[in-house]
């Protein structure tokens, strides 16, 4: 071991040893899992990796994560500018504690998003001042400046996870933009993705979950590819599961969509649902997500009369949200691009019948069309509308899908089986630090 990779933690050279637990520092920016894809990830990552043994501290900024019991949270406070009610507020004298709070403000004020860079900064002080407390720190894509300096800097080997590369929400947003006005702010709003890029080239261990992922890691951000390994995420199996006895409602449509933007493709599965009760008056949709009040899902819900037709909910749950799910007669993920896809996974592990896009990753996940899904090409709402038509419609082939669909999540895609993979990787971080050098 070398001097560096002693004064960063006495243990590692005994915790690298496979019935040896390991002290995690699990960080995450932005880690409510009602938040999306990430809060999920930090929540039953860290909740499966304790249940191996190790010993998982999580560490995370608002909106501060939820966890499971036994996983301790270490809260990083910020400024919490984008907090409802008042987002995008700006901050009374007094709550200025220092100059990482002035450079969030300043960031916010000139139209750019802070918190990937000063979280990276809390953080790294936090970490230098509890030098020897963890074994390896795991980063969940803050990608930020201040998470770079290898274990002399943070204490310990950084790992990190990549779910997918931002510049991919970036291309999407510039390119759904309506004036030159509107792109101009969102390559402000995503400026972030500069330091992402340039961070990401310079670490030793990048984790990600999909193959799809890795791909566009290698090819968007300029990571070499033999420091990329791919842990698939998925379903917790026990709470999405079937139950019999959650009554099936005729033409329920369900789809999972946390923001308004041209990503998640709400707005072709609007189109699709208008197509639809043409012929079909039963169908209706429930999408779990906060409703905009404008934008272009408002905009094709006036447009084609279906306010009473979609509903939206929020702040449900666990054991509604999967009851929900169950009641549907289909599944929908419209998606332009997706890293994975949490809700394919968590739809198919309940058996219901899944009708989902190949966009990006999602074919990974959901498998092949018509034998666990139904697949349809990215922001084609007539496919849609057919596919969605035809699960609708036969009982058989809704059974058969659901069935199949479970059984793909049984067999690849469950968090103890990502928490073994991230394991693994956390060893082999440890154990480079001990031979003198990163991979």
């Amino acid at each position: 071991m070398t001097a560096e990779a002693m004064e960063a933690s006495p243990r590692q050279g005994v915790a690298a040893a496979d019935d040896e637990p390991l002290r995690i520092a699990l960080l995450t920016y932005k880690g409510n899992p009602f938040c999306g894809g990430q809060g999920v990830y930090v929540r039953h990552l860290s909740r499966e990796l304790a249940r191996l043994g190790h010993h998982v501290e999580v560490i995370g900024s608002q909106p501060y994560p939820v966890l499971d019991e036994g996983v301790p949270l270490t809260e990083i406070s910020s400024l919490d500018l984008y907090r409802s009610p008042d987002p995008f507020r700006t901050p009374k004298r007094e709550e200025y504690r220092d100059w990482i709070d002035g450079l969030e403000v300043a960031t916010m004020w000139t139209g750019g998003f802070p918190e990937p860079l000063t979280f990276s900064l809390r953080a790294r002080r936090m970490l230098a001042a509890r030098r020897g407390e963890f074994d390896v720190v795991h980063d969940n894509q803050t990608l930020g400046y201040g998470l770079l300096g290898g274990p002399r800097a943070l204490g310990a080997p950084l790992v990190t996870t990549i779910h997918h590369p931002i510049t991919v929400d970036r291309q999407l947003e510039i390119d759904a933009a309506a004036d030159w006005k509107r792109r101009a702010s969102v390559r402000r709003w995503y400026a972030f993705t500069r330091m992402q890029k340039r961070v990401s080239r310079r670490l030793p261990s990048v984790l990600t979950v999909s193959g799809t992922s890795r791909q566009e890691i290698v090819e968007h951000l300029g990571v070499r590819e033999d420091r990329i390994r791919v842990v698939h995420i998925g379903a917790d199996t026990d709470l999405w599961s079937p139950d019999p006895a959650v009554a099936e409602v005729p033409g329920r449509i369900v789809t999972t969509s946390s923001a308004d933007v041209p990503l998640k493709g709400l707005v072709h599965l609007i189109e699709a649902l208008a197509k639809l009760r043409t012929e079909n008056q039963d169908a209706h949709l429930v999408v779990v997500g906060k409703r905009a009040e404008d934008g272009p899902v408002a905009a094709a819900i006036e447009r084609y009369g279906l306010d009473g037709a979609v509903e939206f909910v929020k702040g449900i749950s666990d054991a509604e949200l999967v009851d929900l799910v169950r009641s549907a007669q289909v599944s929908c993920v419209p998606s332009l691009y997706e890293g994975f896809s949490l809700p394919a996974a968590e739809a198919m592990a309940t058996g219901t019948a899944l009708v989902a896009t190949t966009g990006g990753a999602i074919p990974e996940v959901a498998g092949p069309d018509g034998e666990t899904c139904l697949a349809v090409p990215p922001g084609d709402a007539g496919a849609l509308a057919g596919a969605l038509g035809r699960v609708l419609g036969d009982a058989e082939l809704r059974s058969r899908l659901g069935a199949a669909g479970r059984a793909r999540v049984l067999d690849r895609f469950t968090w103890a089986r990502a928490a073994r993979g991230t394991a693994e990787l956390y060893r082999e971080a440890v154990a480079a630090q001990a031979r003198g050098g990163a991979r």
